[in-house]
C-alpha cells in the first residue's frame, strides 16, 4: 500500500477520489488528521496531511511519531513525502523540484524515536541512506513519464522552525553541504527507517533560502504562495504516474 503525506500547499488532493476517512488512534497519540483511504487512477493510496487539513500544525507541533504509526498499521509500506523547501544554491530557483538522497537534522526536542524508556531495549538504526533508493527510482520514473526535470539527489537541512532562518543560518547549512532547507524532513525519514518502511521525499522549491536570490533582504511570501500553487499541480502530474508504476 502507498501512503502519501502533504505538506504546505498540499492540503488536499484534487486527484484523490475519497472512499473514506478514518481516524486513527495511536499509543503515541493522535495523527495529524484522519487518514484519507482513495483511489488515484483507479489505484489504492492513503493519504494524510502533515499540518492537518486545515493546515493549522506547526512544524514543532506535529505527532510524527503518531502519523507514521498509523500509516504502518493500516499497511502502509512506501511511503512518499512532498514537502515544499527553500533552495540554498542558484540552481535550486523556485519552481524546482528534488528528490532528495540525504538529510542533516537541526531540530531539537522533537519526539525522534519508538525506542525509548525504561523498559525499551536501546536500538539503533542504519541512517546512513536515510531514503529508500527504491521510492527514490520509482519516483523518477514518474517524474520522467510526467515530463519534468529535476535534480535526483540533494541534501534536506531540516531547521526546527517555525520560523524561517537567518542569512547567516543559511551560510551554514551550505558549508554544511546542505542544498535545500525546510522544517518537516525529521524525525519523519528516521521513524519510517525505524518502522521498516520504504520512504523518499519530493522536494518542492517554492522561494530562495535567506539571503539568496529573490530572498537577499527578505522572504517573499506573496510569491511563496503562487509558486506553491504552481507547483503542486504538476506534483499531482507526477503522483498519478507514481501510484501507476507502484502497482505494477
Amino acid at each position: 500500500m502507498l501512503g502519501i503525506i502533504g505538506g504546505s500547499g498540499l492540503t488536499q488532493l484534487a486527484n484523490l477520489e475519497i472512499t473514506r476517512r478514518q481516524v486513527v488512534r495511536t499509543p503515541y497519540g493522535d495523527p495529524s488528521g484522519p487518514l484519507s483511504f482513495g483511489h488515484i487512477k483507479d489505484h489504492d493510496v492513503i493519504f494524510l496531511a502533515r499540518h492537518g487539513y486545515g493546515h493549522t500544525l506547526a512544524p514543532h507541533e506535529i505527532n510524527y511519531r503518531a502519523n507514521m504509526w498509523a500509516l504502518h498499521e493500516q499497511g502502509v509500506t512506501n511511503i512518499l513525502s512532498v514537502a515544499s523547501v527553500g533552495g540554498i544554491p542558484e540552481s535550486y530557483k523556485p519552481g524546482t523540484l528534488v528528490i532528495p538522497d540525504q538529510i542533516i537534522d537541526y531540530t531539537y526536542g522533537r519526539k525522534a524515536s519508538y525506542f525509548e524508556g525504561t523498559d525499551a531495549p536501546v536500538t539503533h538504526i542504519d541512517f546512513t541512506e536515510p531514503y529508500c533508493e527504491k521510492m527514490r527510482r520509482l519516483c523518477m520514473q514518474a517524474a520522467d513519464l510526467a515530463g519534468e526535470t529535476y535534480f535526483d539527489s540533494g541534501v534536506y537541512a531540516t531547521t526546527q522552525g517555525p520560523r524561517l532562518e537567518t542569512k547567516a543560518e543559511v551560510n551554514r547549512l551550505e558549508r554544511d553541504g546542505a542544498t535545500m532547507v525546510g522544517m518537516t524532513g525529521m524525525p519523519e525519514a528516521a521513524l519510517a527507517k525505524e518502522l521498516g518502511l520504504c520512504y523518499a521525499a519530493i522536494g518542492v522549491v517554492v522561494n530562495y533560502a535567506a539571503g539568496r536570490g529573490s530572498s537577499a533582504h527578505a522572504i517573499q511570501f506573496d510569491e511563496i504562495g503562487q509558486e506553491l500553487e504552481r507547483a503542486m499541480h504538476r506534483v499531482r502530474v507526477i503522483l498519478e504516474h507514481l501510484v501507476a508504476i507502484h502497482a505494477d
